[in-house]
Protein backbone atom coordinates (compact mmCIF):
# COMPACT_ATOMS: atom_id res chain seq x y z
CA UNK A 1 0.00 0.00 0.00
CA UNK A 2 1.36 3.36 -1.03
CA UNK A 3 0.38 6.29 1.21
CA UNK A 4 1.07 10.01 -0.07
CA UNK A 5 -1.30 12.30 1.59
CA UNK A 6 -2.03 12.06 5.64
CA UNK A 7 -6.06 11.76 5.02
CA UNK A 8 -5.02 8.70 3.01
CA UNK A 9 -3.27 7.23 5.51
CA UNK A 10 -6.03 8.17 8.26
CA UNK A 11 -8.48 6.56 6.25
CA UNK A 12 -6.66 3.59 5.56
CA UNK A 13 -5.90 3.10 9.47
CA UNK A 14 -9.68 3.28 9.97
CA UNK A 15 -9.97 0.58 6.95
CA UNK A 16 -7.53 -1.38 8.85
CA UNK A 17 -9.51 -1.75 12.17
CA UNK A 18 -12.49 -3.06 10.19
CA UNK A 19 -10.22 -5.38 8.50
CA UNK A 20 -9.53 -6.92 12.28
CA UNK A 21 -13.14 -6.16 13.19
CA UNK A 22 -13.69 -8.88 10.65
CA UNK A 23 -10.74 -10.79 11.55
CA UNK A 24 -11.88 -10.83 15.06
CA UNK A 25 -15.37 -11.87 14.51
CA UNK A 26 -13.94 -14.80 11.87
CA UNK A 27 -12.19 -15.87 14.76
CA UNK A 28 -15.19 -15.81 17.27
CA UNK A 29 -16.99 -18.34 15.08
CA UNK A 30 -14.26 -21.18 15.22
CA UNK A 31 -13.37 -20.75 18.76
CA UNK A 32 -13.90 -23.45 21.73
CA UNK A 33 -13.75 -21.25 24.69
CA UNK A 34 -16.15 -19.17 25.56
CA UNK A 35 -13.85 -16.44 27.43
CA UNK A 36 -12.27 -16.44 24.24
CA UNK A 37 -15.33 -15.60 22.78
CA UNK A 38 -16.27 -12.95 24.96
CA UNK A 39 -12.78 -11.25 24.50
CA UNK A 40 -13.15 -11.38 20.79
CA UNK A 41 -16.72 -9.69 20.66
CA UNK A 42 -14.91 -7.03 22.93
CA UNK A 43 -12.20 -6.77 20.38
CA UNK A 44 -14.48 -5.97 17.46
CA UNK A 45 -16.91 -3.42 19.36
CA UNK A 46 -13.47 -1.86 20.36
CA UNK A 47 -12.16 -1.75 16.68
CA UNK A 48 -15.37 -0.42 15.43
CA UNK A 49 -15.19 2.19 18.22
CA UNK A 50 -11.62 3.19 17.37
CA UNK A 51 -12.94 3.35 13.17
CA UNK A 52 -15.65 5.76 14.18
CA UNK A 53 -13.72 7.91 16.65
CA UNK A 54 -10.88 8.39 13.72
CA UNK A 55 -13.82 8.75 11.31
CA UNK A 56 -14.65 11.61 13.09
CA UNK A 57 -11.37 12.73 13.51
CA UNK A 58 -10.82 12.79 9.62
CA UNK A 59 -14.01 15.05 9.45
CA UNK A 60 -13.48 17.69 11.94
CA UNK A 61 -9.52 17.78 11.14
CA UNK A 62 -8.56 20.98 9.39
CA UNK A 63 -8.10 20.33 5.31
CA UNK A 64 -4.56 21.99 6.16
CA UNK A 65 -3.29 19.10 7.98
CA UNK A 66 -5.24 16.33 6.24
CA UNK A 67 -3.31 17.70 3.43
CA UNK A 68 0.24 16.93 3.94
CA UNK A 69 2.01 15.09 1.32
CA UNK A 70 4.49 12.74 1.76
CA UNK A 71 7.02 11.07 -0.18
CA UNK A 72 5.34 7.42 -0.37
CA UNK A 73 4.95 5.67 2.35
CA UNK A 74 4.92 2.33 1.99
CA UNK A 75 3.10 -0.53 4.26
CA UNK A 76 2.32 -3.95 4.23
CA UNK A 77 -0.96 -5.19 2.43
CA UNK A 78 -2.93 -5.35 6.27
CA UNK A 79 -5.86 -7.06 4.55
CA UNK A 80 -3.92 -9.31 3.38
CA UNK A 81 -2.53 -10.44 6.74
CA UNK A 82 -5.63 -9.91 8.60
CA UNK A 83 -7.40 -12.49 5.92
CA UNK A 84 -4.15 -15.34 6.26
CA UNK A 85 -4.58 -15.08 9.75
CA UNK A 86 -5.83 -18.45 11.52
CA UNK A 87 -5.73 -19.54 15.06
CA UNK A 88 -6.90 -22.74 16.05
CA UNK A 89 -10.72 -23.55 17.69
CA UNK A 90 -8.54 -24.06 20.59
CA UNK A 91 -6.93 -20.57 20.79
CA UNK A 92 -7.18 -19.15 24.13
CA UNK A 93 -6.91 -15.71 25.79
CA UNK A 94 -3.11 -15.19 25.84
CA UNK A 95 -2.53 -16.02 21.86
CA UNK A 96 -5.71 -13.73 21.17
CA UNK A 97 -4.22 -10.82 22.69
CA UNK A 98 -0.48 -11.55 21.06
CA UNK A 99 -2.13 -11.20 17.90
CA UNK A 100 -4.13 -8.12 18.63
CA UNK A 101 -1.04 -6.31 20.29
CA UNK A 102 0.96 -7.31 17.28
CA UNK A 103 -1.95 -5.87 14.31
CA UNK A 104 -2.10 -3.09 16.70
CA UNK A 105 1.00 -2.24 17.33
CA UNK A 106 1.76 -2.71 13.61
CA UNK A 107 -0.86 0.74 12.92
CA UNK A 108 0.87 2.73 15.36
CA UNK A 109 4.25 2.09 14.17
CA UNK A 110 2.48 3.32 10.72
CA UNK A 111 1.59 6.39 12.89
CA UNK A 112 5.13 7.06 13.96
CA UNK A 113 6.45 6.26 10.90
CA UNK A 114 3.99 8.96 8.59
CA UNK A 115 5.42 11.02 12.31
CA UNK A 116 8.88 10.99 11.29
CA UNK A 117 8.52 12.16 7.96
CA UNK A 118 6.49 14.68 8.44
CA UNK A 119 7.83 18.54 7.82
CA UNK A 120 4.67 20.44 9.14
CA UNK A 121 4.94 21.26 12.86
CA UNK A 122 0.82 21.24 12.75
CA UNK A 123 0.59 17.71 10.99
CA UNK A 124 3.30 16.60 13.15
CA UNK A 125 1.36 17.58 16.49
CA UNK A 126 -1.73 16.25 14.92
CA UNK A 127 -0.34 13.18 14.51
CA UNK A 128 1.42 12.84 17.67
CA UNK A 129 -2.38 12.99 19.38
CA UNK A 130 -3.24 10.35 17.30
CA UNK A 131 -0.67 8.44 18.30
CA UNK A 132 -0.98 9.05 22.07
CA UNK A 133 -5.09 8.33 22.03
CA UNK A 134 -4.43 5.02 20.09
CA UNK A 135 -1.43 3.67 22.97
CA UNK A 136 -3.92 5.52 25.58
CA UNK A 137 -6.37 2.88 24.23
CA UNK A 138 -4.13 0.25 23.70
CA UNK A 139 -3.33 0.68 27.15
CA UNK A 140 -6.95 0.53 28.56
CA UNK A 141 -7.66 -2.42 26.46
CA UNK A 142 -5.34 -4.84 28.22
CA UNK A 143 -6.00 -3.60 31.45
CA UNK A 144 -9.90 -4.24 30.63
CA UNK A 145 -8.36 -8.16 29.34
CA UNK A 146 -6.46 -8.84 32.07
CA UNK A 147 -9.06 -7.32 34.40
CA UNK A 148 -11.38 -10.48 32.21
CA UNK A 149 -9.19 -12.95 34.35
CA UNK A 150 -10.78 -11.69 37.69
CA UNK A 151 -14.17 -12.93 36.22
Amino acid sequence: MRIQQLSELLDYIAKCRLDMGKLYKRLHANADSSRVKLMLEYFQQHEKHIHDTLESYIEDAPAKILDTWYQDIVFEDFLKRCNDTVLPASMDEERVLELHLDLENRLIGLLEKAEELTSSNDAKSALQDVIRVAQTQQKRLVHSVLRMDDI
